[in-house]
């Protein structure tokens, strides 16, 4: 009886016979295949990973006048550049940052995006001029089932190492409005307050991802940020200390067939706007948001605001091209809208701003994952 060629045989049986029929053969690419102990990827990269404890002062209290955050972050550079995640440092005046070998050195924010949830500390290093650093691998390639660990300090318990696999790829926390949504890694290796910012190591030892967020009510369930995003934004932090991101000021959503069907009233495809975001280039135009609420199978709209159909005369009737629209638009530029407004189309050309950073210190990511109760469907609000 003939047996069933299986895995990499088979692959290379049909290399051949393709081969000699003349067609080209697309392998799945190739992943460094480690397999060192595990208890040598955590001697080899917990040297690098810190406690990070920033502190800021409120001088109208007159007993608890400081809070203090915990956090962890994984040296980058041997000169002293760290990686964390901003909802541990952004807004605190002081930054302590404690090594591996204890010695505690006063951290500086380098750069900071609090819509990814990225930031970059530096520190000076000890007289040897260079710390332990961990390596910067890639996640393009993570599939769910790959091995991953992650080290950090949970609830101060310093250098704590825990594993799991990946769970799913390219995951879009709920409640998370376009302007901080990223396709995030979800793991099962253990992660708890004092963990973020922490190190996702795969199983060569290579950072893949930052960890940055839990499920408070569900178990295993963690995410991290991808370290091919973390890549794509450093040069942009060490350089401006934030990410550029330009800001017309508007939110919504788009027009869907089931919500022109369900209203019957005089609706064309575009991007309905829900809010106006105050002192806004939107704002200053006077484009109008929505003023009815409603319910629609579990998700909120406000309906009644203008409509924009075009953006440089772009039609933007779907994601792909309402994406496209956007992402084109520079700061400092002027961008040309039209308007469904009242069954008139008019045509606008606001002065395209750079988005502020948030006042508030927490992380909307953050929030976002830990609001799982019932009520109205969170839905993904596009944010311009």
């Amino acid at each position: 009886m003939r047996k069933l060629l299986h895995g990499r045989s088979l692959l290379i049986v049909l290399g051949l016979v393709c081969a000699r029929a003349g067609f080209a053969v697309a392998l799945p690419a190739q992943r460094p295949l480690c397999q060192a102990p595990i208890p040598d990827l955590y001697r080899q990269v917990s040297p690098a990973v810190v406690s990070i404890s920033a502190i800021s002062i409120d001088a109208s209290e007159v007993t608890n006048r400081t809070e203090r955050r915990t956090g962890s972050g994984v040296v980058v550079d041997a000169s002293g550049l760290i990686l964390t995640n901003s909802h541990v440092v952004y807004g605190q005046p002081i930054i302590e940052v404690t090594l591996d070998d204890q010695t505690s050195l006063p951290g500086r924010i380098v750069g900071i995006d609090p819509f990814f949830d990225i930031a970059l500390v530096r520190v000076a290093p000890s007289a040897s001029g260079k710390l332990p650093s961990a390596e910067l691998g890639r996640s393009d390639n993570l599939l769910p089932g790959d091995e991953v660990f992650a080290i950090g300090n949970p609830f101060g318990l310093e250098q704590t190492f825990t594993r799991g696999i990946i769970s799913a790829v390219n995951r879009i926390l709920p409640g998370v409005s376009w302007s901080a949504r990223e396709p995030m890694i979800q793991t099962d290796a253990a992660i708890n307050p004092g963990s973020s910012g922490g190190p996702l190591i795969d199983r060569c030892g290579d950072v893949v991802g930052i960890t940055t967020a839990i499920l408070p009510d569900a178990q295993g369930i963690g995410f991290a940020i991808p370290v091919d995003v973390i890549k794509a934004e450093m040069a942009d932090l060490i350089k401006n200390g934030r990410v550029i991101r330009p800001w017309l000021g508007i939110q919504g959503q788009l027009v869907t067939p089931e919500l022109k069907e369900l209203f019957r009233i005089p609706l064309v495809d575009g991007l309905l706007i829900e809010v106006v975001e105050a002192e806004s280039p939107a704002a200053r135009l006077h484009l109008r948001g929505g003023n009815l609420d409603v319910v629609i199978g579990g998700a909120p709209v406000l309906l009644g605001g203008d409509i924009i159909t075009e953006v440089d005369g772009r039609p933007i009737g779907d994601q792909k091209s309402l994406k496209a629209a956007f992402e084109a638009l520079q700061v400092g530029a002027k961008a040309r809208l039209s308007i469904f407004r009242e069954q008139k189309t008019l045509v606008v050309e606001p002065v395209i701003a750079e988005r502020p950073m948030p006042t508030s210190t927490g992380a909307a990511r953050r929030t976002a994952a830990s609001e799982n109760r019932a009520g109205p469907r969170a839905v993904a609000r596009l944010a311009f």
